[in-house]
């Protein structure tokens, strides 16, 4: 990767001294990258990144000191209090302050939290969105979110809370039956009481889901199982985290859609994975 890309003629917005742009980075393929954050990328004199951050996006930024402030779980790490406030002493230090974090910032990012404390500080902030891995991690593993013929509705949920332990504020009961497709962030540590959790409150134990690690990275794995044998067949891959965990019929659709596979010469699997004998209908 070089500094060298091209944007088009726009009236793109100034990065100014003393304002932060809050910005996401996408779930890891630099390609995935909005041209907003390319943008900020060329004018920032700091930038302070996410764990999930492809290191290579940063070649965009030749200009500006990186500084790490990644978070994983049961990681040394810093304090997220501490990286707020770091970006407040910056702002006000007359810095071009970037934030990348990995996938978008409001979307189990922190983004609204560190946000909150540069508003509070009087700090000027703008908000970049980004893809986030439960999309776009799970549409490079070949799995739609939505499908007509498969759901109306998708639940995103976060697999733990500010303590690190499953959120307790979750309606999994709500959850299970109110939503036809879950995507889960964050996990694989509290595997075995997110399926527990599930099966309880009806949902099937064959119910397909599939575990997507290093989601739109050369190193991307995706795992296709069960509900009811999902942490087992994780223990067996020895699959790690990052990861993004899909439980329902949508990820029948990577069959037909797995199409990095499809990209190498691979056919697929079943045209007609949902068993519905026909294509589906144009709008």
């Amino acid at each position: 990767m070089t500094d060298s890309v091209s944007l088009p003629a726009f009236e793109w917005p100034v990065l100014q001294p003393g304002w932060v742009w809050l910005c996401g980075a996408g779930p890891g393929d630099p390609g995935l990258l909005t041209l907003h954050a390319l943008n900020a990328l060329r004018q920032a004199d700091v930038v302070i990144y996410d764990a999930l951050v492809q290191e290579s996006i940063l070649d965009w930024a030749p200009q500006a000191e990186h500084l790490y402030a990644g978070k994983r779980g049961g990681k040394p790490s810093a304090k997220q209090r501490d990286i707020s406030l770091h970006l407040v002493d910056l702002a006000k230090a007359g810095k071009r302050v970037l934030r990348l974090k990995g996938g978008d910032p409001f979307v189990f990012g922190r983004g609204g939290e560190e946000a909150q404390t540069l508003v509070q500080h009087g700090v000027p902030v703008r908000i970049i969105p980004g893809i986030s891995a439960g999309i776009g991690g799970l549409a490079y593993a070949g799995i739609p979110v939505t499908h007509r013929d498969v759901n109306q509705s998708v639940t995103f949920v976060t697999g733990h809370d500010q303590s690190g332990q499953t959120p307790q504020s979750l309606d999994w009961q709500s959850i299970a039956k109110g939503s036809q497709v879950i995507v889960i962030y964050m996990g694989m540590k509290h595997i075995a009481q997110i399926r527990d959790a599930l099966l309880d409150a009806g949902r099937p134990g064959d119910e397909p889901v599939a575990v997507v690690t290093n989601a739109t990275t050369a190193a991307q794995q995706v795992l296709e199982t069960t509900l009811a044998t999902m942490e087992a067949d994780i223990a067996a891959a020895t699959l790690e985290p990052p990861a993004i965990i899909c439980v329902g019929r949508s990820v029948l659709m990577r069959q037909v859609l797995d199409w990095q596979n499809m990209a190498l010469g691979h056919a697929p699997r079943n045209l007609d994975p949902l068993g519905r004998g026909r294509p589906a209908e144009s709008a």
